[in-house]
């Protein structure tokens, strides 16, 4: 009997290597999630550390999520990094937006140079200039404030890499029959530009907002009352609290601070998809 066709195709085997490896490894960095989640929803009678772990709970219950939300200011934690985190995408996409703009489409004196400037700070760990930084918030006043905590979110150099690259690639065409129509440099950069853009602007807002509702090490820093801390920090307090006794709780509280930027993610990231910026042009 005559093998199946597929069976003799390399690139076959070859794309079938492939998915077995990824879905290899894409299992063992989802692990400790996974066990991060079930630990979350095993009752008080349950081994959390048992060996080999067990995966799936035998009398699931909401007991721990409800108990750590009692205990602590969950609520006031998940404000403050909401609205920390919007701020921060806000002005991120805003500044960004603003500085790529002129460094992909205008003609000026130095702009490869303040470019390469720009790019090359991305190789500037955020250790070394954390405590100028903290200086700086101390020396305005920004200390527990939400502007304190918002202030190294402000701009990104990799926002405006990741921006300028997406400016250059709009075809002239369009920006050349908007200024033929009498619209102004910032009426070309809102009304042509960021549409043209809008991919590159959810994939930045996605990476700012990741980063920011995940950030431990600058709010810690600048912030010394608890009713301003972020999820990261109140899982930490909340850890530090319980002094390891309770890891239900722990696990609960921390399932509660990713399930929103998951969330989040799965929402947006439909718009992270290739659009054609010159499909406005007729030839």
């Amino acid at each position: 009997m005559p093998s199946s066709p597929w069976l003799q195709n390399k690139s076959f085997w070859q794309r079938l290597g492939t998915y077995t490896v990824m879905s290899a490894i894409a299992l063992v960095m989802l692990l400790p999630l996974l066990w991060l989640v079930s630990t979350a929803f095993k009752s008080a009678d349950e081994n959390i550390f048992q060996f080999p772990p067990q995966f799936i709970p035998q009398q699931p219950t909401f007991n721990n999520f409800v108990a750590v939300w009692q205990a602590n200011p969950f609520g006031r934690y998940f404000f403050n990094s909401t609205l920390v985190a919007g701020l921060s995408v806000i002005l991120n996409l805003l500044f960004c937006a603003l500085a790529a703009y002129p460094l992909a489409r205008l003609s000026f004196r130095g702009r490869e140079v303040i470019f390469s400037i720009i790019v090359s700070t991305i190789m500037i760990p955020f250790q070394i200039v954390m405590i100028p930084l903290y200086i700086l918030t101390v020396q305005l006043g920004l200390r527990n404030t939400y502007l304190g905590i918002i202030l190294p979110s402000l701009a990104s150099a990799f926002g405006i890499f990741l921006l300028r690259q997406a400016f250059q690639s709009v075809p002239k065409e369009l920006e050349e029959a908007a200024r033929m129509d009498g619209c102004s440099e910032l009426g070309i950069w809102w009304n042509v530009m960021i549409p043209a853009v809008r991919p590159a602007l959810v994939t930045l807002a996605i990476f700012v907002l990741i980063g920011s509702w995940s950030d431990f090490l600058w709010p810690l820093i600048v912030l010394d009352r608890p009713e301003m801390y972020t999820l990261p920090l109140g899982v930490a307090r909340l850890a530090g609290g319980l002094a390891g006794d309770d890891w239900r709780q722990i696990a609960a509280g921390s399932v509660i601070s990713i399930v929103p930027i998951i969330l989040v993610f799965v929402v947006l990231q439909r718009y992270i998809v290739p659009t054609d910026s010159g499909s406005g042009l007729k030839g």
